[in-house]
């Protein structure tokens, strides 16, 4: 069964885009704006031959045009010998109005090709606009990566590249640039250009010296000294950051261990929680490498007190944002909250 466009991955979109696929209408929406612009740029350089483009290419801003003039750009017939019109709205979310465009995608001009990109937000699906958009063309929504998504993209993204990263590296990567994709590729790619072609292979030591990330203090390595229980290096590690802001901070940590503790809680489950590959499969994880980090934590802490953490965390996350907490730094919270881990 064909699948929906409505329903459209990136990843699928961009496989029929390559393959001359082409829709009448693409609404592009979401609250990650890299997937949107791929997928608009893509269509903007590879549709129409760079001499045609003069002629049947517009590209325009949400602020600048309404409704009307959108379609009237849309109801334009292509100029020979190019076969199709293109239309981008870029910053489609500043348009005033959709209503002009809601009865144009009742009878779309089939030679035209149509993209609304609509960022930092998504409209309103019970809208009959997008109803009617999906009926004839494809609507994707572009979702912010999760920050346990991340690392798997770095690796998706080097893998593409032919470019080799270790487990370690990618989440150091992830943890200290974040969930801005745009920002995230950027600093890729940097790193890429400083491999030697006979080394395509990112290693700790090369994302400490081009990202500015420690390789032996940030995030990551707290997060596996608490897993282990090492506290000697836990402390360390907060110390440092307390020189070094950029380098780790409460709210870099606590997403993390939340998400830690909160998987472990539920290995102490697993039907079969002392075999890797049946632990990996029940926690959901992309490979064995991470239920190592499970199987020390059901040895160093138990079901209770992972809960008990859990709880913890929250409470630390709530005084962090200022609730019932008059003037507690965030350096503080950090120890309080590693010493009831510890203790």
């Amino acid at each position: 069964m064909a699948e929906k466009k409505s329903t459209m991955t990136f990843e699928s979109v961009m496989r029929d885009l390559k393959a001359g696929r082409y829709a009448p209408v693409y609404i592009l929406m979401g609250e990650e704006a890299y997937y949107i612009d791929q997928i608009a740029d893509f269509i903007a350089e590879n549709v129409l031959q760079p001499e045609d483009r003069d002629f049947n290419q517009d590209v325009v801003f949400g602020s600048d045009v309404t409704d009307r003039q959108v379609v009237n750009m849309a109801k334009g017939y292509p100029v020979l010998p190019a076969q199709h019109r293109v239309v981008i709205v870029k910053e489609a979310q500043n348009m005033r109005s959709m209503d002009a465009l809601e009865r144009y995608f009742e009878r779309p001009l089939t030679s035209t090709i149509l993209v609304i990109c609509y960022k930092n937000g998504t409209i309103d699906r019970r809208k009959k606009v997008v109803g009617k958009a999906e009926a004839i063309g494809v609507v994707f929504e572009s979702k912010k990566k999760r920050d346990y998504e991340l690392p798997a993209f770095v690796e998706s993204y080097l893998k593409s590249r032919n470019t080799a990263i270790d487990p370690k590296s990618a989440s150091m990567i992830a943890e200290h640039i974040g969930s801005d994709l745009s920002r995230l590729i950027s600093e890729l790619d940097k790193v890429m250009i400083s491999l030697p072609d006979d080394n395509r292979r990112i290693t700790p030591e090369i994302v400490e010296s081009q990202i500015g990330v420690s390789k032996d203090f940030n995030v990551f390595e707290l997060r596996n000294a608490i897993v282990g229980r090492d506290v000697y290096k836990a402390n360390q590690i907060v110390k440092y950051f307390d020189k070094n802001p950029k380098a780790g901070s409460l709210f870099s940590c606590l997403p993390l261990l939340y998400s830690y503790f909160q998987n472990l809680l539920l290995a102490f489950y697993s039907p079969d929680r002392t075999n890797e590959k049946a632990l990996a499969v029940f926690l959901d994880l992309k490979s064995v490498w991470g239920v190592k980090d499970y199987l020390t934590g059901m040895r160093n802490y138990s079901a209770m007190k992972a809960l008990q953490i859990l709880a913890k965390i929250r409470e630390t996350d709530a005084k962090s944002k200022g609730i019932d907490n008059p003037n507690t730094s965030q350096d503080d919270l950090m120890r309080e909250l590693l010493f009831f881990i510890f203790h």
